[in-house]
């Protein structure tokens, strides 16, 4: 293990202590009800990041301090406070559909692989496309380029976004990880959601890098 590793790990040591040690525990559900936003810009600007540095580092062989990190660290925050939002719209929308007898109900796995399902296969390719897109362009704009739309878009390899990230991990990884999200109470939803954005910024990370 490099040194690296050692800090990635020992941060991520730390967060999970400040998440179980029932004092800061307590701090944490109550912020996060007082101020979801801000807690979930926090929360997906440090762990997706943390899963992006992961991911140079299985790739490449280091964790390397790229320019627009912080610029990176700042859209995954934005998406961070839009999570926060969805996970919450959709709960409620399957829930209300299960009243209405739209879909099958009568079992909590039911409930958390509907509410899964329905948010990877509608929301989640149009995140993932918003961060490729973001991110690609805050890489051409610090490598001296003057991204646009259209160059940006012509910049992303669309098919490999296509053909792994979406075609895999939402089937394989994704849906059945928010199904296991689901099934906790609603104030540990976000605990999961949280350490899921490590492996969020990873699978990116990597498959922008393949």
């Amino acid at each position: 293990m490099k040194k690296g590793d050692f800090i990635w790990v020992g941060s991520l040591i730390a967060i999970i202590l400040l998440l179980v040690v029932p004092s800061t525990h307590k701090v944490f559900i109550s912020a996060t009800a007082s101020h979801p936003y801000f807690v979930g810009f926090l929360k997906f600007a440090i762990l997706a990041t943390m899963g992006e540095l992961l991911a140079g580092r299985i790739v490449g062989g280091n964790y390397k301090k790229h320019n627009g990190l912080i610029a990176k660290a700042c859209v995954w925050g934005f998406l961070g406070i839009v999570i926060t939002l969805i996970f919450n719209i959709y709960a409620a929308g399957v829930i209300a559909a299960q009243g209405k007898g739209l879909l099958l109900s009568g079992a909590p796995i039911l409930f958390a692989f509907f509410t899964s399902a329905i948010m990877n296969l509608s929301f989640a390719p149009t995140m993932m496309a918003f961060h490729r897109f973001t991110d690609t362009f805050i890489d051409m704009k610090y490598e001296g380029k003057n991204p646009n739309i259209s160059s940006v878009a012509k910049t992303i390899d669309w098919d490999s976004f296509v053909s792994f990230v979406i075609v895999k991990t939402i089937p394989l990884f994704w849906i059945p990880a928010h199904t296991i999200t689901f099934l906790l109470p609603a104030e540990y939803r976000v605990l999961a959601a949280a350490f899921l954005s490590i492996a969020l910024g990873a699978i990116l990370a990597f498959a922008k890098r393949k």
